[in-house]
């Protein structure tokens, strides 16, 4: 059974920073493309950014130089760290690994910034 497991969200000033980070088990974690999702109130669920299992990271263009995304196969968890936030960041994140065959999400982590 797949799970992913989210948190470090919460609530932040405009310019600060958070770290989220997804504990994930149920797959095969080293070889697996991750990635990072937000979806905002009244929009669609977004690509924020993603990393394959060699380490090759891609970004939305909104957050580039502010989020980095990373990975520790040894402990199969992904991470989000994210810089310089606006508050058009505020969002639901989700951890989710869409790659493979089926696709898997966590639950979500509620990030809001206050202007």
């Amino acid at each position: 059974q797949v799970q992913l497991v989210e948190s470090g969200g919460g609530l932040v000033q405009a310019g600060g920073s958070l770290r989220l980070s997804c504990a994930a088990s149920g797959i095969i974690f080293s070889i697996t493309a991750m990635e990072w999702y937000r979806q905002a109130p009244g929009k669609q669920r977004e690509w924020v950014a993603g990393i394959t299992g060699g380490g090759r990271r891609n970004y939305l263009d909104s957050v580039k130089g502010r989020f980095t995304i990373s990975r520790d196969n040894a402990k199969n968890r992904v991470y989000l760290q994210m810089k310089s936030l606006k508050s058009e960041d505020t969002a639901v994140y989700y951890c989710a690994s869409t790659s493979g065959a089926a696709n898997y999400w966590g639950q979500g982590t509620q990030v809001t910034v206050s202007s």
